[in-house]
């Protein structure tokens, strides 16, 4: 095992023996240590066998557990995990990963057989594994998966995509999860990783869905401000004063960050919402709130 998913295997298996009995505990322990010995057999059996050993209840993390997990791996937190999970990203980082290239042999193989429920988790844990770069097209074509759970799994609460992922592959991210109205919120790095090709391509579809006659999702101004042109400023009047009152709010803060000439001036047309941001009263997690609501 490498230096840094050694501190992971010892967070995981206390976890571990928190939240099992002692003989789903002595399996687990069993099937382990011959994955950690190179057995690939016992690692693919093992891994399917996990929900039927331990079940899918939810990890339910303490604020202890959750300071471990950031401290252990700095950026990430298996919010929304199930012991299932837990366990069987357990499997994959005991597995000795000293031979990289036989390590992502055995990940793809194991990607390209797993049902629904093990995609999840082994995109979930894609943050933990040793030699990160090696995984990027594997979490690329995880963007590209049409089933939504799994798409879930690569982009929300995931700081490997905002980590590894260079700009494009990054912009089809947030671009499909409004394309399929899922929101940015959970999305490690949405503000971070803002570009100006983002934007242009987000003004884009925002065009293609009014000349469409629907709905603009709210959440997508947050990626258009920092680096908004004079098309995107008009945009964002636009919505500012004839969005929905998700569309409205995100116009504002959109415009409250926007170094162009004209967004502030655009933002005191309305002072109320001008006057809620400064007060703190408006943010993207209201935002997102109330086109929930819609």
């Amino acid at each position: 095992m490498t230096e840094p998913t050694a501190p992971l295997i010892e967070l995981f298996r206390s976890w571990i023996s928190s939240r099992v009995d002692a003989p789903s505990l002595a399996w687990i322990d069993d099937r382990a240590a011959a994955v950690a010995a190179g057995d690939k057999k016992s690692l693919f059996i093992a891994f399917g066998l996990v929900p039927r050993k331990v079940g899918k209840t939810d990890l339910a993390l303490s604020e202890v557990d959750r300071n471990a997990a950031e401290a252990t791996r700095p950026g990430w937190s298996p919010v929304g995990w199930s012991l299932d999970q837990l366990v069987r990203t357990y499997f994959v980082l005991c597995f000795p990963s000293t031979d990289i290239e036989s390590y992502v042999r055995t990940l793809d193989l194991m990607f390209s057989t797993g049902e629904v429920g093990e995609l999840v988790a082994l995109y979930q844990a894609l943050p933990l594994l040793p030699e990160p770069k090696a995984h990027v097209l594997r979490a690329a074509e995880g963007v590209r998966n049409n089933i939504k759970a799994v798409f879930a799994a690569v982009c929300q609460n995931n700081p490997f995509p905002s980590e590894q992922f260079n700009d494009d592959q990054w912009n089809q991210l947030i671009l499909k999860c409004l394309f399929i109205g899922m929101s940015l919120r959970p999305v490690i790095g949405v503000d971070a990783r803002a570009n100006a090709k983002l934007m242009g391509m987000l003004v884009d579809f925002a065009h293609e869905r009014r000349a469409a006659h629907r709905p603009i999702p709210a959440e997508l101004w947050r990626c258009v401000g920092p680096f908004a042109d004079d098309r995107a400023v008009e945009d964002l009047r636009i919505a500012l004063t004839s969005g929905s009152v998700a569309e409205k709010q995100a116009a504002a803060l959109a415009l409250n960050i926007s170094p162009h000439p004209k967004a502030k001036g655009i933002l005191a047309t309305s002072p109320d919402l001008a006057n809620a941001i400064a007060a703190g009263e408006i943010s993207w997690r209201t935002v997102a709130t109330a086109e929930a609501a819609n």
